[in-house]
């Protein structure tokens, strides 16, 4: 039998966390990431991008296909070990959101190819998918993209029992891609939460991005699929499910049917009652009064919603061709307050977009207040070779990345500490997931971070994949603390 390097979301992990390993035990502010990561250099500030996400929903953003694969070579018999241990065959699942991303995923390669001369080095994902010739002159014995994982697994185990002398390359035109790839969804071995993927690729063409390039066009899982998949969650024991996909909100534009991505939540949440529904990143087009409205019903919908930004300027909104002004952005924050009790509003801003004045910036600025979001993920403009954006001759430098990075991160914490005082005295079920030194840590359906205390505060029984009623007694950092009730 075969011993597997479980990598993916390890390696991905090894990547994100470089900029937080710095911090202490402690989660750092946004000053603090950005005092300790941001250099003038592209590098420096593309580390912030990936701290910022690292800390809110990492386990969405690469988990959903990193969990597939683990799942199905684990029902073919085979061992996963963690990633500094030895194995037959490495697996690395890349990213290529960032310029700095591609880098540590190429460093990933050297290292495992050096220090495991022996063993099958195979790498997937978005970054062998757009440059699969330059993966593979790093010495991998195997190259996928992102189609066909089943496939890719298939070949993966042939070649681990006769390797040949050259290298296997294997990758199709995304944008040729018609038909969703169903893969058992789940969660990483012990977990609380499991990934519900419902969707794969994008049509949006957003002039900065390279993702509709490497995942194809939109195509959608059915609703019966979804629904039987979130019932044998529920069944597996799961507590929770993270509906995701490359961009949801487009969801079932491509299955002919008039439905869409609100039917399919409603049917999710009532296949598994007992569980609670969080959603991925949502597109502001989707927040319109019919959805809020039917949303509202859900009672195991979680309120915490990812809207897209990027930027609150409408000029530059049209040079990144997002389909939205910044009115439309603001009205969808207030449907969803309108329907829900302080739900948790969570943003992505892209800083220093080319051609980025600073009055368009203040504008920003004007926005995010207004919009008053509870976390936000900050990142500086990052050039992806291939795209309109790149080619354009207005590009910023870094040092005024750096300077609008820092001004939206003061933004960030003061709203972020703003909701997160707002709900001491107040009692919220809490999911706990894992024990620390300080106590038990878990999410509330808001997904803010709630610590136990050990002691007098809190039980010291095993509270792992457990629901609890937690009474906020204050704030400990970006996260909250308090006693069960």
């Amino acid at each position: 039998m075969k011993r597997w390097k479980r990598s993916g979301a390890l390696i991905l992990a090894a990547v994100l966390s470089l900029s937080l390993s710095a911090c202490g035990g402690s989660e750092p502010t946004p000053e603090e990431i950005l005092d300790q990561t941001l250099q003038n250099s592209q590098e420096g500030l593309e580390s912030l991008s990936a701290s910022v996400t690292a800390q809110i929903d990492m386990e969405v953003q690469v988990g959903d296909q990193t969990q597939a694969m683990e799942t199905i070579l684990t029902q073919r018999g085979h061992t996963l070990v963690p990633f500094e241990g030895e194995a037959d065959v490495y697996v690395v699942n890349t990213c290529s959101v960032t310029a700095v991303s591609d880098k540590k995923c190429r460093n990933m390669i050297r290292r495992t190819r050096r220090d495991h001369p022996e063993a099958v080095v195979a790498v997937c994902g978005c970054y062998a998918q757009a440059q699969p010739d330059a993966i593979a002159a790093l010495g991998v014995d195997l190259v996928a993209g992102t189609g066909d994982r089943l496939a890719f697994l298939d070949r993966l185990e042939q070649w681990s029992v006769r390797r040949p002398a050259e290298a296997s390359v294997s990758v199709d035109d995304a944008l040729q891609r018609h038909d969703f790839e169903l893969l058992p969804a789940g969660g990483l071995a012990g977990r609380t939460r499991a990934m519900l993927k419902v969707e794969d690729g994008c049509g949006n063409f957003c002039t900065y991005c390279i993702i509709p390039f490497t995942r194809g066009p939109v195509r959608s899982e059915s609703i019966p699929a979804a629904a039987a998949q979130a019932n044998a969650l529920a069944e597996a024991g799961y507590h929770e499910i993270v509906i995701t996909g490359i961009e949801i909100s487009s969801w079932g534009s491509d299955l002919d049917t008039g439905e869409t991505l609100i039917d399919l939540i409603e049917a999710v949440c009532r296949a598994a009652p007992g569980l609670r529904v969080r959603l991925g990143s949502l597109e502001p087009r989707t927040i319109t009064e019919d959805f809020c409205r039917r949303a509202a019903q859900l009672d195991n919908l979680c309120p915490h919603f990812h809207l897209a930004l990027q930027s609150g300027c409408d000029a530059t909104l049209q040079r990144m061709n997002r389909k939205y002004t910044a009115a439309r952005f603001l009205e969808s924050c207030r449907l969803l307050r309108r329907y829900f009790d302080r739900p948790a509003l969570t943003t992505d801003l892209i800083c220093g977009f080319p051609g980025e004045t600073e009055e368009e910036f203040a504008a920003t600025l004007a926005l995010i207040q207004e919009a008053d979001f509870s976390a936000m993920h900050i990142f500086p403009y990052s050039r992806r070779s291939g795209t309109v954006a790149d080619r354009r001759p207005d590009q910023l430098p870094n040092a005024v990345k750096e300077a609008r990075c820092h001004r939206a991160a003061e933004a960030a914490r003061t709203m972020e500490i703003r909701y997160l005082d707002s709900w001491v005295g107040k009692t919220l079920p809490v999911l706990f997931e894992e024990r620390t030194e300080g106590g038990w840590r878990g999410h509330a359906p808001n997904y803010v971070e709630v610590f136990l205390l050990d002691g007098p505060a809190g039980p010291s029984d095993s509270l792992h994949n457990v629901v609890k009623s937690v009474e906020i007694a204050g704030r400990r950092g970006r996260s909250l603390e308090g006693v069960i009730v």
